[in-house]
């Protein structure tokens, strides 16, 4: 064993991506990611975490909770798949593009500000409508509201469109009511014909506000090998098994920064947050509890982890999520990091 872990990191140093499935295949005995399991065990909120490399599952767990073909509650992460939807809806001429007005597909209560015509469907997308947040301590006031839609038109103005990252679930909710409304089709139908059925997963019906506009934004329910696919198709530039599902163009967009997180610092593009983990660049979306899809171009992986989405959940959680990552799995590749030139496909 000894001699044939030799030649495994010989290979290794030449070749990083090749071996790491056969390299899986022996984990029982050698761990391709020593410490990782019982460091992840010990996070008492992880249901589930998943690490693919070039497409394959090269470590896969369940730690408590559903298993990995069980749908969980991926709570915001629902932001990143609804932009997925969304760009599709663009490529395919539903909406004109991310500059849309959204006063233009959208009635607009009486109550609204007349500045609500400056906000677009990117500013939605970014979270830099500049309206006051229907997120944290406004949620509940929000959601019982008897017209989730008209409530967040009505938000008075505290930022300029375009200006400040302020994060609302409201802004999501109102790109799910537009598609709606510009498709005539729920928008849980649209997302299991453009994205359910093409990647092969199930779609299954979520929450509702009182007028059925399926929720934008939250409380989605995926399975963990579900949210790979998602991220298998933003790692290869929107192609799966040979069709172009999602525009590149849309991918670029969606991972340029656009905002700045308040709360981690991190930068926002549509759906995505953008960091640098480990030395190499990386792209993740977040739900609330632990729910994380993260993208690592420049080392071909794909990461999922699922979480107990139940109140109460630490600040600190996420922190120790990318520190699993960062600690155990990224130093198994030999790979140049981020800041260096011969890594420029890692810095996209």
């Amino acid at each position: 064993m000894t001699r044939l872990l030799r030649g495994l990191t010989t290979i290794l140093l030449l070749a990083p991506l090749m071996v790491f499935t056969a390299v899986a295949a022996a984990q029982e005995s050698a761990p391709l990611f020593p410490g990782l399991a019982d460091e992840a065990a010990g996070l008492e909120r992880l249901h589930s975490l998943v690490v693919a490399v070039d497409g394959e599952p090269v470590f896969s767990r369940v730690f408590r909770g559903p298993e990995l073909d069980e749908p969980a509650n991926i709570k915001s992460l629902s932001k990143t798949v609804l932009s997925a939807v969304v760009g599709i809806a663009i490529d395919r001429g539903v909406f004109d593009g991310v500059d849309q007005a959204i006063a233009d597909i959208l009635a607009v209560p009486e109550n609204a500000s007349d500045r609500i015509s400056e906000v677009t469907i990117g500013h939605l997308l970014s979270m830099q409508a500049g309206l006051q947040r229907t997120s944290g301590r406004f949620y509940g006031e929000w959601v019982n509201s008897d017209n989730w839609v008209d409530y967040a038109l009505s938000r008075r103005f505290v930022a300029e469109p375009g200006g400040d990252m302020l994060y609302s679930t409201g802004s999501y909710h109102l790109l799910s009511a537009a598609l709606t409304k510009r498709t005539g089709r729920s928008t849980l139908d649209i997302t299991r014909d453009w994205l359910g059925e093409p990647l092969g997963i199930r779609i299954r019906p979520w929450l509702k506000d009182p007028q059925g506009i399926y929720f934008g934004g939250n409380d989605m329910r995926l399975t963990p090998m579900a949210l790979l696919k998602i991220g298998e198709l933003y790692r290869n530039d929107g192609v799966h098994d040979g069709e172009q599902l999602l525009s590149k163009a849309w991918i670029d967009q969606s991972w340029t920064q656009r905002g700045t997180s308040s709360y981690t610092d991190d930068r926002y593009g549509y759906g995505w947050f953008v960091t640098d983990l480990g030395g190499h660049r990386a792209y993740y979306g977040r739900g609330y509890g632990g729910q994380m899809l993260y993208v690592f171009p420049g080392l071909a992986m794909t990461v999922v982890m699922t979480s107990d989405p139940q109140p109460p959940a630490s600040p600190s959680f996420m922190q120790r999520q990318n520190a699993l990552l960062e600690e155990f799995v990224i130093p198994a590749f030999p790979l140049p990091p981020v800041s260096s030139p011969q890594n420029s496909e890692a810095q996209r």
